[in-house]
């Protein structure tokens, strides 16, 4: 097992607080600003901070798009990070319709801005909220989330913005926000990502790192 971890530099998000944490849980981290690195890495992630469209246009056009899918068809570990996991879908609404990297069927839609209730609430959702299993009840054994199984980790949140996945089996977990079930953290074979920060969630932000790490 190897602890060689690649981070994405696109331009768009400061990286040091996600090396940080990485390197805090025993990673050797490089970070790159070269596709060709990226494509080659043992393990990659893609953090991600601001508008879905600024960033997906910045990874297009400095060639990390076709680095991403690539890395993705090679099967080894990629992890997504707030934006870095919305890029990973066909689309997203933001600032009008933008193609994604089409990694995972699906959309990027607004939260909404009033509770089940009908009465308005804050959007960005900004804070800890609790991870719950999806409506398929999918297991987290054996995922970026193992060893949470029966609990409910609480994790860090900012975003106005959540992916819609096409494909249930895909959702890893979900958090409620005025009572709208909300995607949290998708998974498919080597693919994982998260709406949260694990880098900002404290010691069980660092656990899921560790879990990557290991893979």
């Amino acid at each position: 097992m190897s602890s060689k971890v690649t981070l994405m530099d696109y331009g768009m998000c400061n990286l040091l607080s996600v090396a940080r944490a990485f390197e805090h849980c025993g990673a050797d981290v490089e970070m790159t600003e070269d596709p060709g690195v990226a494509v080659r890495a043992e393990k990659l992630v893609v953090p991600g901070v601001g508008a879905f469209r600024d960033s997906i246009d910045e990874v297009e056009k400095r060639g990390f798009g076709d680095a991403i899918r690539r890395f993705v068809d090679a099967g080894r570990p990629l992890l997504g990070i707030c934006v870095g996991m919305q890029m990973l879908f066909e689309t997203s609404e933001e600032f009008g319709d933008h193609p994604g990297l089409g990694v995972f069927a699906g959309r990027v839609a607004a939260i909404p801005r009033v509770n089940t209730d009908g009465v308005l609430q804050r959007v960005p959702h900004i804070g800890w909220n609790h991870l719950m299993a999806p409506e398929t009840g999918r297991s987290w054994r054996g995922s970026i989330l193992d060893g949470f199984e029966g609990t409910h980790p609480a994790f860090y949140f900012v975003h106005s913005y959540s992916a819609v996945p096409a494909d249930p089996a895909v959702r890893l977990a979900d958090v409620f926000y005025g009572g709208h079930r909300i995607c949290a953290a998708v998974q498919r074979e080597n693919v994982m990502a998260t709406q949260f920060h694990p880098e900002r969630s404290g010691e069980l932000g660092l656990s899921l790192v560790r879990q990557f790490i290991s893979l």
